[in-house]
């Protein structure tokens, strides 16, 4: 994925509002395990709803969770008073393998019993990542089919934001996806908004990229409209990269225009101190120095921008660079450096 950088690496009542790059982008949180548990609808609201300040549920035996529950025992005190800043925040869920529908009715089953709105990633596209750190997707366009149709009847009718295929339309327009499959992968988003659409609760973001990417926004538009932008909720913007919030919404607001005043979200998980400066190919892959961004909200008071998210799971790793894991999987040292580099720290 074009490290979402040029870059890499990802849900709420949006029922209230109406809502990792190029060959190298990259969106990191897919490849790792299920991290939600079914949770019992009978119970009551868990501590971490009870404090999350917005619509998105909030996991609680998501892996910062655990890693924080893991270092009070060991005596790690001020470490995990650090981490409460990832897991006491909202995270979108990345449903792993062939079979998503377990991991979605974790997610959704928790967000009822919390009355919140689970955050959920799409990202099974057919020759995803260009090969790369997250390379793989569903063997056919057959079997994409088969899993969009699962993912959605999962959701039910239960409210929830769907982000569908982080970097797919950028790798269309880097020409990092070979040419010979455009045609298709234009024909499974629209199939997948479509999909998505007969959920009565779900609202679904089609991927952009990001502002370091892609720099000409206008070159996003044609694509995003022959993938069926039209009939989704809008587009996101920023997943698993650290483009600035106000880098991000001027952007936004300009691909908006381009194709037809679509709302949009973004992700700010990691952008607290913005981009790694320099031109560095590997910017977008585990960047030291970064911190986590601006809160997960569905309270953004800009009219096109309907939520800030944390669709990339702060902690994942980007993929084995900089001594990090495979992509995907948890990372506590990298996470507690986000944190303690936390925009409101």
């Amino acid at each position: 994925m074009y490290r979402l950088l040029r870059t890499f690496t990802a849900l709420t009542a949006l029922t209230a509002i109406g809502l990792t790059a190029g060959c190298s982008s990259g969106s990191g949180s897919e490849a790792g395990p299920a991290t939600s548990r079914a949770a019992d609808v009978a119970a009551g609201p868990s501590t971490a709803a009870a404090k999350a300040p917005n619509a998105f549920w909030v996991d609680p035996d998501s892996p910062a969770a655990r890693q924080v529950e893991k270092w009070e025992r060991q005596g790690r005190t001020e470490d995990a008073a650090a981490l409460r800043r990832i897991s006491e925040q909202p995270l979108a869920v990345w449903p792993a393998g062939d079979d998503p529908a377990p991991d979605v009715r974790a997610a959704t089953e928790g967000a009822t019993r919390d009355g919140r709105t689970a955050v959920l990633v799409a990202y099974n596209i057919p020759h995803r990542d260009c090969g790369q750190h997250s390379a793989g997707g569903a063997h056919s366009s057959a079997f994409y089919r088969e899993w969009v149709d699962s993912f959605a009847g999962a959701i039910g009718g239960t409210p929830a934001v769907v982000v569908l295929e982080p970097d797919a339309i950028p790798h269309i327009v880097d020409g990092c996806t070979p040419a010979e499959y455009h045609a298709d992968r234009y024909q499974l988003l629209s199939e997948a908004i479509q999909r998505f659409k007969r959920q009565p609760k779900v609202k679904v973001y089609l991927d952009a990229g990001n502002p370091g990417w892609i720099t000409d926004a206008h070159k996003l538009s044609e694509p995003l409209v022959k993938a069926g932008i039209a009939e989704a909720d809008g587009f996101s913007l920023n997943v698993s990269n650290f483009q600035s919030d106000e880098v991000t919404k001027e952007y936004g607001r300009t691909l908006s225009a381009a194709v037809g005043d679509k709302h949009f979200v973004m992700d700010t998980s990691r952008n607290g101190k913005g981009p790694l400066a320099g031109d560095r190919e590997d910017a977008w892959c585990n960047p030291p120095g970064r911190g986590l961004g601006t809160p997960p909200t569905d309270r953004t008071g800009d009219p096109l921008l309907d939520a800030v998210l944390w669709i990339k799971r702060p902690g994942d790793s980007d993929g084995p660079c900089r001594g990090g894991p495979a992509a995907g999987q948890w990372w506590p040292d990298y996470a507690l450096g986000l944190a303690r580099n936390a925009k409101d720290a």
